[in-house]
């Protein structure tokens, strides 16, 4: 995917409201890769209220050292957070592009998030 249309599909995204619409989205693009990709993490997303808030997590399930099954729980926002967050974790997670550049196609400011 050529850089014109990364940034036309990120700004696109954005408009979007939320994330099973983004996934959706993302699962019947035209680039095969990134229709596989959005695919492949169907079913793999909870919603939690955690601290009077509700959290959207990724959650997987992989074989550890001992081939015993683990549930791994990924925090990736806040369910009313702006979808760029979602966009941003999907292009990293699944085709190495850093957050800070996917916000930059969005023409968004990236903040790190603070270390606890």
């Amino acid at each position: 995917m050529q850089h014109e249309e990364f940034e036309t599909l990120v700004k696109t995204l954005c408009t979007l409201n939320e994330v099973p619409q983004v996934l959706k989205f993302l699962q019947m693009n035209s680039d095969e890769d990134v229709s596989e990709a959005a695919k492949s993490l169907s079913g793999q997303f909870a919603l939690a209220e955690v601290e009077g808030e509700n959290r959207i997590y990724h959650v997987t399930n992989e074989l550890d050292e001992q081939g015993v099954e683990q549930e791994y729980v990924e925090h990736i926002m806040n369910e009313g957070d702006d979808v760029i967050r979602f966009v941003a974790w999907f292009f990293e997670i699944m085709f190495e592009v850093k957050m800070k550049e996917t916000y930059q196609a969005a023409g968004k400011a990236y903040v790190q998030p603070k270390r606890s």
